[in-house]
């Protein structure tokens, strides 16, 4: 028992290092993108983002410019990483305890919703705006815990682990928003070929296959299929690591989904996010004035974020633990509570992400910018989290350690 508790802990700190580092690495990305945007860089930026490629297979053809590659193609491999994490979370993890899951999920619930609400008031009326309510509900666990890795050991693993479960709750969310609500015209052909796809999973999972090259096959064909349906085609990822066998039949110690969550975690971390920042950040300032910053629209993003996560998370839990359905985890008092619930206002990635479905096929980004309340949003919170946080877990405040002596 101890020792897999050992490896429990040892797992979950390897795992959070490396989304600590590609938080940072995803920063850095994100100001060379907006440098790049906005010097005589801008020109190849643009034409990088632009260059056409194609797949084709006799009459079947894929052809896009290379930023919807990204966002198609490369965050296929993040929504899959997050849909490993998921199935290991519930099945033994965090998530398999019901007492763990409340405080994180009611708080998951109030910054998701009060964000949207908040959204809502500033564009309401505007049909095409209201397109990204959903843009200011997502919480980016990899920059959060690069903030946090700012901190050092003064963190204690009570609020990585609060933060990392309300974030996972957080992606349950927006997977069902984009299923929801960011859907194409639907290809019924398409649509079946993806639905036998999902039979062969469940067939070779049944079976008890555990080659997990097999299920990658034919989760790339999925995946293509599915980009051809209208439904997002990220969310093949999702449905594909749902048939990933936890144990292995033959070797009991063995779980192929945690060996491949842990490939994938350095390819994710260190090249698919930050090449989707790069991709996805370089917000041009030419020419940029009030009307452009204080649009509803990018307005309504950074207030949603800033203001509404900080509501939305520290209020929910308050009134959870008020109501005596749960309690403050050990380690957390209620200034680093709030400070945590500001670092869920970072919702750089999965925003962006969702912004280029809600506005990547109309005129409206000649009239604004969504991406640059975005920014402002996860800036502010980011800051506000790491001072508060800074301020309420000052080193006094930590336990002391067994056998060392304090003044």
């Amino acid at each position: 028992m101890l020792e897999s508790n050992a490896n429990n802990n040892t797992f979950l700190a390897r795992f959070l290092r490396q989304e600590s580092a590609g938080g940072i690495l995803l920063i850095v990305a994100a100001l060379i993108a907006l440098i790049s945007a906005n010097t005589p860089l801008s020109e190849y930026y643009s034409l990088l983002l632009d260059t056409p490629v194609a797949i084709r297979i006799g009459s079947f053809e894929i052809a896009k410019p290379l930023l919807l590659w990204i966002n198609d193609g490369l965050m296929a491999v993040f929504f899959f990483l997050v849909g490993l994490e998921l199935k290991r979370e519930i099945l033994e993890g965090e998530l398999s305890d019901k007492k763990n899951i409340i405080l994180p999920g009611v708080g998951a619930v109030g910054g998701m919703l009060v964000p949207a609400l908040i959204y809502s008031y500033f564009n309401a009326g505007d049909t095409t705006a209201m397109k990204g309510w959903a843009i200011p509900t997502a919480t980016d666990i990899a920059f959060a815990l690069g903030v946090l890795s700012l901190l050092g050991s003064r963190v204690p693993t009570s609020i990585k682990v609060f933060l990392t479960s309300l974030a996972i709750f957080d992606d349950i969310g927006a997977i069902i928003i984009i299923a929801l609500f960011y859907t194409a015209k639907i290809s019924i052909i398409a649509l079946l070929v993806v639905f036998c796809c999902i039979i062969l999973l469940l067939i070779i999972n049944r079976l008890q296959v555990e080659s997990t090259s097999l299920y990658v096959l034919i989760g790339v064909v999925m995946w293509a299929a599915m980009l051809k349906s209208g439904v997002h085609a990220t969310l093949a990822g999702v449905i594909l690591a749902v048939f990933i066998p936890m144990r292995s039949r033959e070797n009991p110690e063995y779980s192929p989904l945690k060996s491949l969550e842990s490939d994938l975690h350095s390819v994710v971390a260190y090249i698919v996010l930050p090449v989707f920042a790069f991709a996805n950040a370089g917000i041009s300032l030419t020419g940029l004035g009030a009307e452009q910053v204080l649009h509803p629209v990018p307005w309504g993003i950074a207030v949603g974020l800033f203001i509404g996560k900080q509501l939305g998370v520290f209020g929910l839990c308050w009134l959870a633990i008020q109501l005596r359905l749960t309690q403050l985890p050990h380690s957390i008092n209620w200034k680093s509570l709030y400070g945590t619930a500001a670092l869920c206002g970072i919702g750089f990635t999965m925003s962006l992400f969702i912004g280029s479905l809600a506005f990547e096929e109309t005129a409206a980004n000649s009239l604004f910018d969504e991406r640059l309340g975005i920014i402002i949003g996860s800036l502010l919170s980011g800051i506000v989290g790491y001072l508060v946080l800074r301020a309420s877990l000052s080193p006094r405040d930590l336990p002391v350690a067994a056998g060392s002596t304090e003044e």
